[in-house]
């Protein structure tokens, strides 16, 4: 299993967070949970900074391609991200939670 991590510094860009959040829930939020491959993925933003990036999950290496055919990101931001690492997982851990899913969770649902 795979964790790649994607940052864009929104320093240069005209978009919103706001513009960004309604793009997760209008588009992004489905459209990714169809990739084959991908076991997770987390936006999360810092409105201050104006940061905006997000966390995957991959099961293997060659599906690390998948957001390519469904991210309208870079268009919406207007270039490419700051920072994209990926990392081989050495572990994980599931704790138990109040969420029982975690499809509608966040600042974009609320």
């Amino acid at each position: 299993m795979y964790l790649q991590l994607v940052v864009w510094d929104l320093a240069e860009s005209d978009v919103s967070i706001d513009d960004l959040r309604a793009y997760l829930r209008d588009y992004a939020v489905e459209a990714y949970s169809q990739l084959p491959g991908m076991r997770l993925k987390v936006w999360f933003a810092n409105p201050e900074r104006r940061v905006w990036g997000a966390v995957y999950l991959w099961d293997a290496v060659e599906h690390i391609s998948g957001p390519a055919q469904v991210s309208r990101a870079i268009e919406l931001i207007g270039y490419p991200p700051t920072s994209v690492s990926v990392f081989e997982v050495e572990a994980a851990a599931e704790g138990h939670s109040v969420h029982t899913a975690l499809a509608s969770v966040g600042a974009a649902f609320a």
